[in-house]
């Protein structure tokens, strides 16, 4: 018998896919910071990789906050309200503490839905604590694409 490809997948074949890990997917290489690291070195980073954040991690790896392009612009704000240039200080001033990650064993399926439930456009993968990539929604959009 000759089965010919017709690029539909089968409901089986699809849970299993969907199945998959997103350390599959997931980004490996990824931009960094520290918390004693420059607040200005940080920005001059975002804007030269194009990216609007970056995880923050600690010498262990350990992920202890992400920087935002808007925790930037807050101290940028609050220089420019009060007549002043943002206040030079470290990466860790700044940092949002209070990050939402997801573990590097989550399916595809599992991460797709947890994107909807939080309503953000990446998260921080970690195992055991320490970071170990990166997940955005597009990560996701390309793993079902992939089915």
């Amino acid at each position: 018998m000759i089965k010919s490809y017709t690029g539909v997948v089968s409901q089986e074949e699809q849970k299993l896919r969907t199945a998959e890990p997103i350390s599959n997917y997931m980004t490996t290489k990824i931009i960094a910071f520290r918390p004693e690291q420059s607040i200005h070195e940080a920005i001059e980073i975002l804007l030269k990789n194009r990216i609007s954040g970056a995880p923050v991690v600690n010498e262990q790896n350990e992920l202890v906050g992400v920087l935002s392009e808007g925790d930037c612009l807050k101290e940028i704000v609050k220089g420019k309200y009060h007549n002043h240039l943002a206040r030079p200080g470290q990466v860790g001033d700044h940092m949002t503490t209070n990050v939402t990650t997801i573990e590097q064993n989550l399916t595809v399926l599992d991460a797709a839905h947890f994107f909807l439930n939080r309503r953000f456009r990446r998260f921080p993968v970690v195992n055991e604590g320490k970071l170990v990539g990166l997940l955005t929604q597009t990560d996701v959009l390309k793993a079902v694409d992939s089915l």
